[in-house]
Formats: C-alpha cells, sequence, structure tokens
C-alpha cells in the first residue's frame, strides 16, 4: 500500500476577521422584554433576521400602500373566522387597512351563524357518517334565498352582506362581510360549486351562485389593477381556491390595464402550501415587488399584524 503524503498545513491561507464579511451581529440581536412595554417597543425589541424581518417589512409595506392609497388585498378561507378573528378582521376594514376582502364560500356559511347565532362549526366525522354533516335547515335557507331573490348585476359578497345588514342579527358587528358593506369596500365571494355544505339543498341555484360568484371575479379583477407601484396582497389560509382565482384576476387585469408590477405578496398560514406561495408570492412578483412567507397560527399571528399597523398608524412611519 502505498504511503500517504502528509499535507503541509504551513501553506493554508488565513484572513483577519475584520475584512470577513458577516451575516450577523449583536447590533440586530433581540432586546429583552419588559413587562412595561408597549407594541412599539414590542416591535424594535425583536431581532433583525428571517421571519422577523419580513413581518416588520410586511407591517411597513401595509402602511405605506395606505398612505398611497394602494389596493390592499386580503384573500382568506373561514378558518380565521372559526378560529375567533372576526373582531380583528372587521376592525381592520373600519380602519381602512383593508380596501378589498376576498374569500371563499365557506366564509359565507360561518359569517352567517356567528352573525345569527353566535356560533358555528361542526363535528364533521360524527355528522358525516349519517350523512347529516351540513344539514341543518336555517344556513341554506336563508343563503340560497337571498341569493335567489338577488339581480344578476350585483355580487354575492355584496348580495349576503346587505341581507346579514338589513335584517340587523344580534352579533351584526363581528360579521365580516357586513362590514365590508358598511365601509364601502368590495367584499367577493368565489365558490367552488359542490364544495360547501349549502350546494348538497334543493334550494340551491348553481346559476344564480355562480353568475353572482362570477360579478365578484369581475370585482377582483378592478382590484387588482390598483395593485401597482405599491399595493399589498395577502393570501389568509386558502390553500388553492383563492390563490387560483387571484393568478386569473391578475392576469386578467394586465391583460385589460398593462403594467401592475412593484406590490408585495404575502402568505400566512400554518404550513406554506405550493399553491399560494407560487400563485399569490412568487409568479406575480416576478417582475418586481416584495415577498413574504410568513407561517404561524391565525389566531397568534393576525392580531399581531394588527396591533402593529396601528402603531405604524399612528407614528406615521
Amino acid at each position: 500500500m502505498k504511503k500517504k503524503r502528509k499535507m503541509n498545513f504551513s501553506r493554508v491561507k488565513t484572513y483577519s476577521i475584520d475584512d470577513r464579511p458577516t451575516k450577523s451581529e449583536v447590533g440586530s440581536f433581540a432586546k429583552i422584554p419588559s413587562l412595561d412595554w408597549r407594541v412599539g417597543d414590542f416591535l424594535d425589541g425583536l431581532p433583525e433576521f428571517l421571519k422577523a424581518s419580513e413581518f416588520k417589512g410586511l407591517l411597513e409595506d401595509i402602511h405605506l400602500a395606505k398612505v398611497k392609497g394602494k389596493a390592499r388585498i386580503l384573500l382568506m378561507g373561514a378558518h380565521s373566522l372559526k378560529v375567533g378573528l372576526a373582531p380583528i378582521i372587521v376592525d381592520l376594514i373600519e380602519n381602512g387597512f383593508i380596501t378589498h376582502l376576498g374569500v371563499n364560500g365557506a366564509v359565507l356559511i360561518h359569517d352567517y351563524e356567528f352573525a345569527f347565532y353566535g356560533r358555528s362549526s361542526e363535528n364533521v366525522a360524527e355528522t358525516l357518517s349519517m350523512g347529516m354533516f351540513g344539514m341543518v335547515e336555517e344556513t341554506p335557507q336563508y343563503l340560497n334565498s337571498a341569493v335567489s331573490a338577488a339581480s344578476d348585476e350585483v355580487g354575492l359578497g355584496e348580495t349576503i352582506g346587505s341581507a346579514i345588514l338589513n335584517d340587523n342579527p344580534r352579533f351584526l358587528d363581528i360579521s365580516v362581510v357586513v362590514a365590508a358593506v358598511k365601509n364601502r369596500i368590495p367584499i367577493t365571494v368565489h365558490i367552488a360549486i359542490g364544495a360547501d355544505t349549502i350546494h348538497q339543498h334543493p334550494s340551491f341555484e348553481a346559476g344564480k351562485w355562480g353568475k353572482l360568484s362570477g360579478n365578484d371575479f369581475y370585482t377582483l379583477v378592478e382590484s387588482c389593477r390598483n395593485l401597482d407601484d405599491g399595493g399589498v396582497v395577502i393570501n389568509l389560509g386558502s390553500a388553492v381556491i383563492l390563490p387560483e382565482v387571484f393568478l386569473k384576476a391578475l392576469n386578467l387585469s394586465r391583460n385589460l390595464y398593462g403594467k401592475i408590477d412593484n406590490f408585495s405578496a404575502a402568505n400566512i398560514d400554518m404550513i406554506q402550501h405550493y399553491r399560494p406561495v407560487t400563485n399569490v408570492v412568487n409568479r406575480p412578483t416576478s417582475g418586481g415587488g416584495n415577498r413574504y412567507t410568513i407561517t404561524s397560527h391565525f389566531e397568534i399571528i393576525l392580531p399581531l399584524i394588527a396591533w402593529g399597523l396601528k402603531y405604524y398608524d399612528k407614528i406615521g412611519k
């Protein structure tokens, strides 16, 4: 066996740490929390790294979009309602942080039930085995009746929001759909026929629901126009439907109106799925803009966002 040659370590090259670029320094470290901290102290106390920086960047972009009068589009599924965030979303709307609320069909169901009954959501496994999942009477009767009586010229979100507002239920103040209608911002509902429990009932008119949801799609196309140069779009918890709808709405808006670039796009979810990251964050901003992917439980991150936005709004950051 051939004898191995010893390495000559005297030839190893080194250089001073003073000349080495670094990615981390103590000036960017977190600050130790104090019991008398306020929201500004909390934000300033976050470390200047990774998702903490993204979190603050998203807050700043939403604030600047509001200052510039650019679109602040929130796309969301129903999970945020089921974990108690309706008051936060209503407050964000009332304070001008959201200019367009785009939702899936399930949001209408839970929004209606919370507004009228103060409770929603069922144990799917228990009722599914008996063929009784989603088979309550009141919810489909109300929503399908409102849609059946609506004009073909209006949108689905406006139809349901106006109906609930007119009926003034006990918990009206936590209806996100009503908040959008009252504050005169677009509320668009993008359904997938067969995906929601109310579609199982004989009162469901697929053609009418499709027509009104189609009207809402064109409203979203118009809102996408104002994303250009400083707008913000956030997808909160929709894994498939809303990311796909947004991508087509943005594409059609660009087709009709030209350049729509240099906006911020964020996906906030408990898991980063392919379609939201690809169709809301990455592809739409390939021509320029800021990208954010924040992985968190909604019931923690959304109150923090709302808290931070009020602070930035106050200090004019």
